[in-house]
């Protein structure tokens, strides 16, 4: 149902009784929203396979990175440095660049299907090209040109199942499709012992997953329907900052610049959400450095168990899938109760997690150095690990979406990654850093490996948990519509976030040119 309420915002009250609004600048445009969306259940199971299949896809050659570590560097004779910045800032520096205007794209000329399905066409054109790769700088390109496929691809799949099924059950749809992040390891971990067993190369994977990546990109294209817009989250309220409200119809560039800046500065009112992106940051930071290191580290250091990654993928395979999938159901569950449980499951469950991957790392020492003693510690506590860890991904990424503007919803959802890349992407520049004087090879480099993780993910994981719990009281402001009121300044919020900006960005120039100099 739909009221008109006053300075031109519009009110709909959804099956819950609750209000929400939106701006009537999205009317004035011709913006069907939806306080439901009315899609047939087998449209939405289909769309969310392909979108999971291209999803699942588009994360691959970070996992062939990951458990061919060692193959990757002999065979491109890489150092530490070079391995840490195609690992790092490679894609990331490109994704942060080139999320942003082509999420605009997609919501400017609504259509995110075909713009998901050009980047898929692209990604698996440079995943083929990767795989063709003979040096560095080959693979380096192919892998920033990869960042320009990969850039849109989360933000677009988050976006479009929002709007596929109902607010309540959003959170459990985006988590199916992080579930492609957990089936990823698991396939990636059968394929590492299933190639080592026959000698086939590591670049044989890519050179598959690109041409099967072809191949669900025409399916999206054919399958999958432009859903129309879904109200957000937010309650009716204060809520004039959102944009222009004048019926006059301007140029379509006047009108796209407008939408830039609304969607800025509807940011910028938000209470929660650059805490948010900064936890959240710091939790795929910690996530980041244990996905490119943790399977040739533990390799290293249980050198007789030759079924080691196939077992770890399967752990995270099956674990992981479990625990996102339930974080998304619980989520759903809860919804009527609160709309925050994400944020106290991926604070708690981060905490929990960090002392069993201390564990995981220490498990030969806990051990006395036996290593079939240790490596039962180190399915166990790995086990534990994942189950607590790993609730977040589809539930947090859900709440984001359900809270940012319908009309420039995967724009938002860009910034929001944009913040995360450019942070997490530093995880193994460091590493590399720290390690390029080392031997890969070497017993130091294994003990210095171990304890930069030791030290990377639990700073990580306790930093996004502290964050998230004080993000809680926030959150429900912003639900409620309650965003930050009066005229933005460039003494207060805007010079703050500029501040913060430059500041980030000269860690990420600084980082990326020390890697290229000790590369060179």
């Amino acid at each position: 149902m739909e009221t008109k309420h006053e300075r031109g915002i519009h009110v709909f009250t959804d099956d819950d009784g609750q209000q929400t609004s939106q701006n009537s600048d999205d009317t004035n445009r011709n913006i069907s929203l939806l306080s439901r969306p009315d899609v047939p259940v087998w449209r939405i199971s289909i769309s969310l396979v392909l979108l999971f299949l291209n999803y699942f896809l588009a994360q691959y050659d970070k996992f062939i990175l990951s458990y061919f570590q060692d193959d990757v560097i002999s065979s491109l004779h890489l150092s530490s440095t070079s391995y840490g910045l195609l690992s790092g800032y490679a894609t990331g520096i490109v994704y942060a660049l080139l999320a942003l205007p082509t999420a605009f794209v997609a919501d400017y000329t609504s259509a995110r299907v075909s713009v998901l399905t050009v980047a898929a066409i692209w990604w698996s054109l440079c995943a083929i090209f990767q795989g063709l790769s003979h040096n560095f700088w080959q693979i380096l390109l192919a892998r920033i040109g990869m960042g320009v496929g990969q850039a849109p691809v989360e933000a677009l799949s988050v976006s479009l199942i929002s709007d596929l099924m109902g607010k309540q059950y959003v959170f459990f749809g985006a988590s199916v499709l992080y579930v492609g992040v957990y089936i990823g390891e698991a396939v990636s971990g059968q394929i590492a012992v299933a190639f080592a067993r026959t000698g086939t190369p590591w670049n044989t994977a890519l050179i598959a997953i690109g041409i099967v990546g072809v191949v669900v990109a025409l399916l999206v294209r054919v399958v999958v329907r432009e859903p129309q817009r879904q109200i957000s989250l937010v309650m009716a309220g204060n809520l004039n900052h959102q944009g222009p409200t004048s019926a006059a119809v301007p140029s379509r560039l006047v009108t796209a610049r407008k939408d830039i800046l609304s969607t800025f500065r509807y940011l910028a009112r938000m209470k929660s959400f650059w805490l948010l992106a900064l936890s959240a940051a710091f939790r795929q930071l910690a996530g980041n450095v244990f996905g490119y290191y943790m399977p040739s580290y533990l390799s290293n250091l249980y050198p007789s168990e030759a079924s080691l990654l196939s077992r770890y993928g399967i752990i995270v395979g099956v674990v992981g899938s479990v625990a996102v999938l339930a974080g998304g159901l619980l989520t759903s569950l809860f919804w009527h109760r609160t709309k925050v449980l994400s944020l106290y499951l991926t604070a708690i469950g981060g905490m929990i997690s960090s002392v069993f991957v201390l564990l995981m790392l220490f498990s030969r020492n806990v051990s006395g150095g036996n290593q079939g003693h240790g490596v039962k510690v180190l399915y166990g506590t790995m086990s534990i690990a994942y189950l607590t860890a790993e609730l977040w991904l589809g539930a947090m990424n859900s709440l984001i979406a359900l809270l940012l503007p319908p009309r420039t919803k995967t724009f938002g959802l860009a910034v929001w990654s944009l913040v995360q890349v450019l942070i997490y992407s530093s995880g193994p520049e460091i590493i590399g850093l720290a390690l390029r004087t080392t031997e890969p090879t070497s017993s130091v480099y294994v003990e210095k490996t171990r304890i930069a993780l030791a030290v990377m993910i639990p700073i990580g994981y306790w930093l996004a948990g502290v964050g998230f719990l004080l993000a809680v009281p926030l959150v429900k402001l912003d639900l409620a519509g309650r965003f930050v009121e009066g005229r933005l300044s460039w003494s207060g919020r805007k010079g703050f976030f500029l501040t913060g900006g430059c500041v980030l960005g000269a860690l990420v120039v600084s980082l990326f040119t020390v890697s290229i100099y000790y590369k060179a």
